[in-house]
């Protein structure tokens, strides 16, 4: 029996659903796009999630302890990117035509996952904490990843549905606009909430 599974999942619910530079973009996406034009920004945050843990867990966790310094160069980049990505949101056409394309691609979300600080250190913390390095060290891999690939699909799609729920009260131009500043500047608080 894993011994850490009642902390696992306070841990992981709390990280998955919480506000968060993929939740922000899901609900973008699926309130200005709907669900199916969401879809590869979805399979993206899950499939690209599921990776950086994976890689964390099988060793990229210990060249972030030897050379800490590269996490402040993702954090930067990944910085960058959200600050871009909070601009297309902001300036991202309101009308009707807009839901034609979708600005968020599977390779900019995938991309994203290896990028976003909050992805990075809910993946260090996982592998640190939740997976014994030593004899269950596969039992606990297994056990954590999945949960947090279980998390993944049952959070980005929630966010996701969340904005197609609010596209029901978008009655106007301003209503649709004012929504895709308010994802921008959430997306921006993000970023603040790392240098904090």
């Amino acid at each position: 029996m894993y011994p850490d599974l009642l902390n696992l999942i306070i841990f992981g619910f709390v990280t998955a659903f919480t506000p968060g530079p993929n939740n922000i973009t899901a609900s973008y996406s699926g309130f200005n796009f709907g669900f199916r034009k969401t879809l590869p920004l979805i399979l993206a945050v899950i499939f690209g999630w599921t990776s950086l843990l994976i890689l964390m867990n099988t060793g990229l966790i210990l060249i972030f302890r030897q050379y800490p310094f590269l996490q402040d160069i993702i954090r930067v980049l990944g910085s960058i990117f959200l600050v871009y990505l909070a601009y297309l949101i902001s300036f991202s056409k309101s009308s009707i035509d807009a839901l034609t394309k979708n600005p968020i691609t599977f390779g900019k979300a995938f991309i994203l996952q290896f990028i976003n600080p909050k992805s990075i250190v809910v993946s260090m913390t996982s592998v640190s904490i939740f997976i014994d390095a030593g004899d269950n060290y596969l039992r606990d891999s297994i056990i954590v990843i999945s949960f947090f690939f279980l998390m993944a699909v049952l959070s980005i799609n929630g966010w996701c549905l969340l904005g197609m729920y609010l596209r029901n009260f978008a009655t106007s131009e301003k209503f649709i606009r004012n929504f895709n500043y308010i994802m921008s500047f959430l997306l921006i608080v993000c970023v603040i909430m790392f240098y904090v």
